[in-house]
């Protein structure tokens, strides 16, 4: 609307003001600025751009200067104009407030699934979500948290513009995390988003929950990529992009919760008895299995000769009955070792 013709309205007693003002010499009185105030305010909320409000401002008063108008003149057209921006400014910040706050709520519902979901699915549309399409949420985590206004998240949101321009994507934050919602169907654009947010968090960690369809698949797929930190967490994975796809072996594994404690206890449980407690050889056991069983490359891990590796397996034998080298073993113990670390043993005893 900056380009359109402003309504009289807006100048209400504006000739009168400058008349006044330059007749007398005065300054403009409290109520005088305080209406030009209310102009301003009015002329935003209306959707009248400043500079067409300025530029209608100056042209009046030409069109009304008074025959004596001087200084004084000059100094109510900018006690008047200025008045009326600080209105403007006033009514523009809370605006940009409300939005920020509106857009805050619909985000806190549609990622925790609070709201009705017709309601919820109305709603999107105004921040240029389609929610009756599947979308897929990717969630990334730095060195530090992080809010909707800091640098990082609005350097990654234009990277985002700047690559793909409007693809109905909302990037957002979500208790400190970064959070990429986008269509299920556009995996370019979360994994340009997991690079950048790599990249943007130095070095923090990215996961990516699958494709959900419905008004429901926002909050499906965030809580998976929520799961997948939290297990490469447990697990002290170092993955910097991780795939809820590619892990849902794990939730598998401790669906049975008691029965995963019944296999540690089991399994692992003589290690207890061991010089220095189960820990270190649970470590053994952790790194040979995370380094495909190679023993030089275990070794390497936990900064141990090949020899002194070899030695601790052969304790774990021992002490378990059960030979980390041996096939008919190893898918047992390896289990054993997940749902220990999943389940934070031997730290925690059930």
């Amino acid at each position: 609307m900056a380009g359109q013709d402003i309504p009289e309205e807006y100048l209400d007693g504006y000739a009168r003001i400058l008349t006044d003002a330059s007749a007398t010499g005065r300054r403009l009185t409290r109520d005088e600025l305080e209406s030009r105030r209310a102009l301003g305010k009015r002329a935003a909320e209306a959707g009248f751009g400043l500079r067409a409000l300025v530029g209608a401002h100056l042209t009046a008063a030409r069109l009304h200067w008074p025959a004596t108008g001087g200084e004084s003149t000059l100094a109510a057209v900018e006690q008047a104009v200025d008045a009326f921006a600080e209105g403007y400014e006033r009514a523009q910040l809370l605006a940009v407030r409300q939005e920020e706050a509106a857009r805050r709520e619909f985000i806190d519902d549609l990622l925790h699934g609070r709201s009705d979901l017709g309601l919820l699915a109305e709603r999107a549309e105004r921040f240029g979500l389609r929610l009756s399409h599947a979308h897929a949420v990717a969630v990334a985590r730095g060195r530090t948290g992080y809010g909707e206004g800091d640098t990082v998240p609005r350097e990654v949101e234009q990277a985002l513009i700047a690559r793909f321009g409007d693809r109905s994507v909302l990037v957002t934050t979500k208790d400190g995390r970064l959070v990429c919602i986008a269509p299920g169907d556009q995996d370019d654009v979360l994994s340009f988003f997991a690079k950048q947010a790599y990249a943007a968090t130095d070095g923090g960690q990215v996961a990516i929950g699958r494709s959900q369809p419905g008004p429901g698949g926002v909050v499906q797929s965030y809580e998976e990529a929520l799961n997948a930190l939290d297990l490469a967490e447990r697990l002290e994975f170092d993955t910097p992009v991780l795939r809820s796809a590619d892990l849902l072996v794990y939730p598998v594994l401790t669906r049975d919760r008691q029965a995963m404690a019944d296999l540690v206890v089991s399994a692992l449980g003589p290690l207890r008895a061991a010089r220095g407690g189960a820990e270190p050889l649970l470590d053994t056991l952790t790194a040979y299995f995370d380094s495909g069983c190679v023993a030089a490359e275990a070794a390497r891990r936990l900064s141990l000769s090949v020899r002194a590796l070899t030695y601790r397996l052969a304790r774990i034998h021992k002490l378990t009955g059960a030979n980390p080298a041996d096939p008919v073993h190893r898918y047992t113990l390896q289990t054993a070792v997940i749902g220990a670390r999943l389940l934070d043993w031997p730290e925690k005893d059930f």
